[in-house]
């Protein structure tokens, strides 16, 4: 059974306050015992709360970070929250990371997993216009990597550079931009005969029913993490979330997930 949606969202809500406060054995605990992080989603998972206590001690425990939420979308057992970070990586180094983050619940509330979908390339340009200002923060990073996570999932960080391209950014752009001007032709031509289309995760839908969803909407936000495209879509003030699973060699979309309030019709 479904929780209830203030249930929901207030669970979810202490992951950020726990990591405001710096409560490192607080945040670990809102995960299942073999709950699981992916952050940025592309690089090597994080499974089991020994695990997720090292990622806290790599990536959270000795930054400042504040999450700046914009709207949260609730579909079955999963919240979606679209926001932007705030890190701050010592005294001269803060960043700005437009993110969207999905939390999947069980039935205790628990996290049961974690997805943080972010553009680590776009971070690490980012990093590096502080120029030398960004030296102390990029030494105790590298020190934290390997300490914390070893050779292995130093490793499986970086993975996070893999994925989808540029190319398959512009890709999914135009999908937007033709479901959202209602071109149904053109959404089918671009997505061909084999994507899975649904509405959240399970509920399978048509084109003409990805297209009915985005018509008449606005699109921005997006961002790639692995083979995963995300994109918000504004229409009378509610919000939407679009998730493109895309292939490359060639360039292609292998499905879509629209994750949207109950009110979006």
């Amino acid at each position: 059974m479904v929780p209830p949606i203030a249930d929901m969202l207030a669970a979810v809500e202490r992951s950020p306050e726990a990591a405001g406060a710096h409560d490192r054995d607080g945040w670990v605990a809102l995960f299942a015992p073999d709950g699981r992080i992916e952050d940025p989603v592309g690089s090597r998972p994080h499974v089991g709360r020994a695990q997720i206590a090292r990622f806290y001690d790599t990536f959270i425990g000795p930054r400042d970070v504040t999450f700046h939420r914009d709207r949260d979308v609730v579909s079955g057992s999963a919240v979606i929250r679209d926001l932007t970070l705030e890190v701050k990586m010592g005294t001269s180094v803060t960043m700005t990371i437009p993110a969207f983050l999905r939390y999947d619940l069980d039935d205790s509330l628990n996290i049961a997993r974690l997805q943080a979908f972010w553009e680590l390339p776009a971070m690490v340009w980012q990093f590096a216009r502080n120029g030398v200002g960004a030296l102390p923060a990029g030494l105790q990073l590298s020190g934290a990597l390997l300490r914390n996570q070893r050779l292995a999932g130093t490793a499986g960080f970086l993975a996070g550079f893999r994925g989808a391209t540029s190319r398959g950014k512009r890709h999914v752009g135009a999908l937007l931009d033709d479901a959202c001007a209602g071109d149904q032709v053109a959404v089918k031509r671009r997505l061909g005969d084999a994507p899975q289309l649904t509405r959240g995760d399970d509920e399978r839908i048509g084109t003409s029913e990805l297209v009915a969803l985005l018509h008449g909407a606005q699109w921005d936000g997006m961002v790639r993490a692995g083979n995963v495209t995300v994109a918000r879509a504004r229409r009378d003030g509610r919000h939407l979330v679009v998730f493109a699973d895309v292939a490359t060699r060639p360039t292609r979309i292998r499905g879509v997930r629209v994750f949207a309030d109950d009110q979006w019709t």
